[in-house]
């Protein structure tokens, strides 16, 4: 896909400032006045000198003396909001295009997710935010004074000799040639080298989340050697980056440098014949100088636009990214209370990243309201794929006689309940926890839950009970405890359908039984579907349905299929028969 321009990037990035134009404004205006008192400083300067000292004039040098401090002062206190609003803006900017990201973010489908890794994602929210807040609260006050100041102090010089600035003018295209040459190489290199700490990043995630699996296996080591290849690949594209923002820099002093030094020489010649007073040939330097530091700051400003061009594309990636499911435009209403039904038609599933592979063959399933219908079958069958309800490539999937590509996703979310294999636990209070699908849950309603799912007990034992912080994908419990914090979360949520994968399975026997008394009470007057590999936790569904290669092989209750299925003997006799 082809990088849009960097006027582009820059549009949308300055964009972000329309709501907050009053601040804009009054920045602005205080820059205004500020590069106006230091471009006056010239004229004072002018003054001090000729009708001071060349004038030998003590009264004239006092006055002129209090006039320059006085601008100074004006000029101070200008660059005192300047600054405060111009860095504010910054910040501003920043945290709206991170709530923005996130919010949009959270729209996407698990496909991208499945693709994407976190860490990347991370480094874009802090890294490249971070480099706009940075460009946009001191890159655009230093860029838009530098302009103000060059353009005034050019009209200054213009008063003072037309013929000296004229010569500097002539340096101006000059000047604009290494701008032109190294600022588009400067964007490049930059892109690139956020590209690499981002890589950097989500290595870092990867690993520290894994922690235990690095220690065990002794990989420490290693990881640390491929560690030092990421941080070395950063500091080569960085290198790059700094290579041609140094050479941008230098060209433009050079080149300014240059251009004052020789225009001060023909100035000289002028004073020495009488053509151009002192005073006159002073203030014009000191606008020159003027000029001169006002070009390079700008050519500094383009180095960090051009830097933050490559955040910005990186930001605007994520925001245009599209998620694969959207709720239809005219989306059709479900019940006021759902009983629960569902049936599946001739459906088939692939994965979007492989459409050759069909997970999910023709299949055709109707499940009752509150009837438990357990699924099985031998990994890779397309037990979980089940799950992912939304993702459907063709057929139908209706819940309450209603295709779901017709229902708004929020509102078909809402119905389902979900306790995966690997209890979601997130850093925060186990009240938290329990309430996340309830957010207006009442403290009674919460202990209520957690009663009903067998915790309780631990719960009240834990340092501050409900409000104990359970830290990083809840670190201070053990896998039982965990499940039983989910089991809370669903029984609270109360939705009509739920989805039990694997909860039961890597749990020792004590905890097997305090979950399974907590899912009997979550299951009552529920649609539940079931995925299970051990065949125990299954035998007093209503129904079994046995999967073999996306494919119903089998349906029945546990001793129907024991008699009629030899897939399902099979998976018994290794289970069930000691």
């Amino acid at each position: 896909m082809q990088s849009p321009k960097t006027s582009t990037v820059m549009r949308w990035l300055f964009g972000q400032l329309r709501p907050y134009k009053s601040k804009v404004a009054f920045a602005i205006s205080a820059l205004i006045v500020g590069a106006a008192s230091w471009l006056l400083l010239g004229q004072g300067i002018k003054a001090v000198v000729d009708d001071g000292f060349i004038a030998s004039n003590a009264d004239k040098l006092d006055q002129t003396m209090f006039m320059v401090m006085g601008i100074a002062l004006v000029g101070s206190i200008a660059a005192y909001f300047r600054f405060y609003w111009m860095i504010w803006l910054g910040e501003r900017v920043s945290a709206d295009i991170r709530q923005n990201v996130y919010g949009h973010l959270l729209t996407l489908s698990p496909a991208f997710f499945a693709k994407t890794r976190t860490g990347e994602v991370i480094s874009r929210f802090t890294a490249d935010t971070t480099l706009l807040q940075s460009v946009v609260g001191m890159g655009l006050s230093m860029g838009l004074r530098s302009c103000i100041t060059f353009i005034g102090a050019l009209l200054l010089m213009l008063f003072s000799s037309p013929m000296l600035t004229l010569y500097v003018l002539i340096a101006v295209p000059i000047v604009l040639l290494p701008i032109r040459v190294f600022g588009a190489k400067v964007r490049l290199h930059s892109k690139n080298s956020q590209d690499k700490v981002a890589d950097v990043g989500a290595y870092v995630d990867e690993t520290l989340h894994e922690i235990h699996t690095v220690q065990a296996y002794s990989h420490e080591e290693i990881d640390k050697t491929l560690f030092q290849s990421r941080i070395e690949g950063v500091m080569a594209a960085a290198q790059l980056r700094i290579k041609f923002r140094a050479l941008l820099v230098a060209c433009i002093m050079a080149i300014s440098i240059i251009a004052i030094t020789l225009v001060a020489w023909v100035g000289a010649q002028q004073v020495l014949i009488g053509e151009l007073s002192a005073g006159e040939l002073t203030a014009f330097m000191f606008y020159a100088v003027m000029a001169g530091g006002a070009v390079a700051t700008i050519s500094e400003v383009i180095g960090e636009v051009q830097k933050a061009a490559g955040a910005s594309e990186r930001l605007m990636e994520l925001l245009n990214t599209q998620t694969s499911i959207k709720s239809p435009v005219s989306a059709i209403g479900l019940p006021n209370k759902v009983s629960g039904e569902i049936e599946l038609q001739n459906v088939n599933f692939y994965y979007p990243q492989a459409e050759t592979i069909t997970v999910i063959k023709d299949l055709n399933l109707k499940i009752k309201s509150g009837e438990r219908v357990a699924l099985v079958g031998p990994s890779g069958a397309g037990k979980s794929t089940l799950f992912q309800l939304l993702l459907l490539s063709s057929g139908q999937i209706a819940l309450e006689n209603k295709d779901i590509k017709l229902l708004d996703v929020s509102a078909l979310r809402e119905q389902f309940a979900l306790v995966p294999q690997e209890s979601v636990i997130f850093a925060s209070s186990v009240k938290d926890n329990i309430g996340y699908g309830r957010t207006n849950a009442s403290q009674i309603d919460i202990e209520n839950a957690a009663k009903a799912a067998r915790a309780h007990d631990f719960i009240s034992e834990l340092p501050e009970g409900y409000q104990t912080n359970l830290g990083e994908r809840g670190v201070r419990l053990s896998g039982g405890q965990k499940q039983r914090v989910a089991i809370a979360r669903a029984i609270l949520a109360d939705r009509p359908i739920l989805l039990l994968d694997e909860a039961t399975s890597s749990l020792d026997a004590s905890n097997e039984q305090h979950v399974k008394l907590a899912l009997e009470e979550l299951m009552k007057d529920k649609t539940t579907l079931i995925i299970a590999h051990r065949l125990a936790t299954v035998i007093n569904a209503d129904r079994i349905v046995v999967m073999d290669k996306g494919e119903i092989v089998a349906i029945g209750t546990h001793q129907e299929l024991l008699a009629g299925n030899a897939l399902y003997r099979e998976f018994a006799e290794l289970q069930l028969v000691s």
